[in-house]
């Protein structure tokens, strides 16, 4: 019994070695030929290459990708004899995204431009502003390995409004403008792209911040933290506001998308800066938060928070008709949403 396996495995290879070893004979099979009269259409150039009379269509793949999505958010109420009493209003939103993606083995180029623009009307009160936003951002990757995910990348932010921003009901002052802020970041570094996760973090050692203030009346008030102008006692101006202001420091940025549950998708998106020169390890947080409700193809809700905390924009409180400047606090916005969205 313990020769069984032995004589199996020498069998097994006896037959392996004569079933790849024997020589095989051939029996010719005839075959009546008849001579060809007609010549072929399909003329055989090279082995493995076949050329057709007709030439084959040539249909080139794009390295650019593009999508963009506009929507409109409208909310409303309204009270008629309503005995628990209420406020009748209305608001809108109006949003859009518009993405150029170019892309090859070793490179990749994202292009994003988000604008937002948001009204509402209270019964007896004039039109507000409830949303502004313009942001554009473009960051360009390399990378040696193609099956890394790690990029060398340099990155160019830019965002600032499209109207005049108050600080309600004065409506005779602005606190921003066009342009005044507007916002600047341009640096090179590191970036970590997972596209089947949507899982991007970028990291810069060198990122140049430039806040800029356009407006001279803003500027001399030393708004956003630009050089504020300088008065003699009696109240004359000695030099006017600097409009802008240059910092050199650290960036990360993170973008996260998932759908967490069925038809809800969760947005993410962080940006931490600390400048080198002044307070370094102060750091300036901007931090959006966003969920999309799928109803269909053309409605979707949406709720969404938007932090910002920046150690150069000042609060400032009147106290006896006088404008006193705080300390910088933290910026929340907190949004709701139905509406349609149309993507093309």
């Amino acid at each position: 019994m313990k020769l069984l396996p032995n004589l199996f495995i020498l069998f097994s290879l006896t037959i392996c070695i004569n079933s790849y070893s024997q020589e095989t004979t051939l029996t010719p099979i005839l075959v009546d030929l008849k001579p060809i009269t007609v010549i072929p259409t399909v003329p055989i150039t090279a082995p493995g290459k076949i050329k057709t009379g007709l030439p084959l269509p040539i249909f080139p793949v794009s390295a650019w990708q593009s999508k963009n999505t506009v929507g409109l958010d409208l909310n409303e109420i309204a009270f008629v004899n309503w005995n628990a009493g209420g406020v009748s209003s209305i608001s809108g939103l109006l949003k859009g995204n518009f993405t150029r993606i170019y892309t090859t083995e070793d490179s990749k180029w994202t292009n994003e431009l988000i604008v937002r623009y948001g009204i509402s009307k209270q019964d007896g009160l004039i039109i507000r502003k409830s949303d502004d936003e313009f942001r554009f951002n473009s960051t360009f990757g390399y990378r040696s390995n193609p099956l890394s995910n790690w990029y060398h990348s340099a990155k160019f932010n830019f965002n600032t409004q499209f109207t005049y921003g108050y600080k309600y009901p004065d409506t005779n002052s602005p606190i921003s403008k066009p342009f005044a802020p507007a916002y600047t970041f341009l640096g090179v570094g590191a970036d970590y792209f997972d596209k089947a996760k949507k899982f991007d973090v970028y990291i810069s050692p060198l990122t140049l911040k430039n806040t800029l203030v356009l407006d001279q009346k803003l500027a001399d008030q030393g708004a956003f933290g630009v050089a504020k102008a300088v008065y003699d006692a009696e109240g004359n101006l000695i030099s006017e506001g600097k409009q802008s202001k240059s910092e050199f420091g650290f960036l990360i940025t993170n973008y996260y998308k998932k759908e967490v549950w069925k038809n809800v998708t969760m947005e993410n998106r962080l940006s931490l800066y600390s400048d080198y020169l002044n307070n370094f390890g102060n750091i300036d947080v901007e931090w959006k938060l966003q969920f999309d409700l799928v109803v269909n193809q053309y409605v979707s809700a949406n709720i969404g928070t938007h932090a910002i905390y920046d150690d150069d924009v000042k609060t400032y409180e009147e106290i006896n008709g006088v404008k006193v400047a705080g300390g910088p606090t933290l910026q929340l916005k907190q949004s709701l949403g139905v509406g349609m969205v149309y993507a093309f």
